[in-house]
Order: structure tokens, then C-alpha cells, then sequence
């Protein structure tokens, strides 16, 4: 589990494809360096954060780590397309002594998305991000939590209808500390939608289910009934 505030930033210094047992059969591995934050108690098997995908430490030293990564996390991420010298954000998986500044990241992306537009608005930025499955859409809310490469950030609008793409704004301060600031407009980033979307998501669906089949849960249905009747008087 991460908290979506990167702790610092690495750099690429190694991308190796490898059918071999060295990440436990096909898959690849990347090195990264620069990072000596992440190294102060770094171990084997450790979790950690890069550009929001959660790998697992394989190798390290006094300078650098190495992170196994399956041919799956490469089809659903942006790690297959990092090349040496390409920055990375990195985050820890989150301590009992932490504070929690971002929102519950799991480490799971759920696609990725294309940069459509940044436009400066002061001195923050305002980015435009369009999914590649755009079904993600239906988890992301105006002004609800959404991890770009790994850092939690505020959805500022969704377009669901022609663009199909949603925006979030980066201060001055978090542009320094994030990857997504350097980047360019075609660029690809990492998402992951907010965990509680997809679990609303299923419990609605498990009561409709049960509601077809006769299994009424009254509290749960009630609940559904009002934001239901709620959202039809705005839309009238």
C-alpha cells in the first residue's frame, strides 16, 4: 500500500529483457539509480512505487536497485516504454509511523492515458489525461483522488462524452517534486483509479443482483434508492 506523495525521483540506468530465472522466468528487469533515500533501508523483497506500479526489489547496493517486472505489468503500464536515463517517480510502500497525506494507492494501474493538453493557468499547469480504456472513466470524479504515475492528485473535471479524458492542475511545488511536470504533450502516464469507486462499483451491483434475485438488503437499498432519485431531479 503507498500514499501517493512520491518520495523522491530516480533515474533509469538499466532496462534488461530476459527470459532467464534472474526475475523468475519471462519478464524484464530495470535498474535504477540516483535515488539514495529509497536505498537507506531498502531490502530484498521489499515493495516499492515506480511511477505508481508496485515491483518488488530483486538486487541493490550502496547506489542503485533492480526491480523485476512481469510481461503483464507491461502490457498494463508505461514501465516497457522507460529507456536509461528516463526519471522515475519512486515511493516507498507506506510504514505504521507515516503519515497519510495522499489517498490509498495500491500499486495497481488500471491503464494508462495520453497527455492531451498543458496549459498554464499561473504558475500551476493544467493537464489533460485521456485513458486508453476509457471504462475508467465511470470511477473518476470531479474533484475525487486519482494517481498519475503514482502521485495522488485532484481530478479538477471529467469529460465522459467528447474527449473522453479528465484533468487534474499541478501547483509550482508539485511540479518540482513529480516526474508528470517534465513531460510532453503524446507522453503517456500510469493510472490508477481511487480504490473506493470500484468497490462502491461492485457493492451497488452485488445489491442489484440480489434485489433481481429477491434478496433485498434493506439499509444498502435505501441508500441507493436516494442518490438514485437524487441524481434523476438534478438531471430534470
Amino acid at each position: 500500500m503507498f500514499t501517493g506523495i512520491v518520495e523522491t525521483i530516480g533515474v533509469v540506468k538499466e532496462f534488461i529483457e530476459t527470459d532467464t530465472s534472474d526475475v523468475g522466468g519471462y519478464g524484464s528487469s530495470i535498474v535504477i539509480t540516483d535515488c539514495p533515500l529509497i536505498l537507506e533501508d531498502a531490502h530484498l523483497g521489499d515493495s516499492i512505487a515506480v511511477n505508481g506500479t508496485c515491483v518488488t526489489i530483486t538486487d541493490f547496493n550502496s547506489k542503485d536497485f533492480k526491480v523485476g517486472v512481469a510481461p503483464e505489468t507491461l502490457r498494463r503500464t508505461n514501465l516497457g516504454g522507460l529507456r536509461p536515463g528516463d526519471k522515475v517517480n519512486l515511493e516507498r510502500a507506506v510504514a505504521g509511523h507515516v503519515r497519510f497525506g495522499g489517498h490509498f494507492v495500491q500499486g495497481h494501474i488500471d491503464t494508462t492515458a495520453t497527455i492531451l493538453s498543458i496549459t498554464p493557468d499561473g504558475n500551476a499547469l493544467t493537464f489533460w489525461f485521456q485513458p486508453r480504456d476509457s471504462s475508467v472513466l465511470r470511477f473518476i470524479v470531479e474533484k475525487g483522488f486519482i494517481a498519475v504515475d503514482g502521485a495522488s492528485l485532484t481530478v479538477i473535471d471529467v469529460d465522459e462524452t467528447d474527449r473522453k479524458a479528465f484533468s487534474v492542475m499541478l501547483i509550482s511545488y508539485t511540479q518540482e517534486k513529480i516526474i508528470t511536470s517534465k513531460k510532453q504533450v503524446g507522453d503517456t502516464v500510469n493510472i490508477e483509479v481511487d480504490l473506493m469507486g470500484k468497490l462502491l462499483e461492485k457493492q451497488v451491483t452485488l445489491q442489484i443482483e440480489n434485489q433481481l434475485k429477491g434478496q433485498l438488503n434493506s439499509t444498502m437499498t435505501g441508500l441507493v434508492e436516494k442518490i438514485v432519485d437524487s441524481k434523476l431531479k438534478e438531471l430534470k
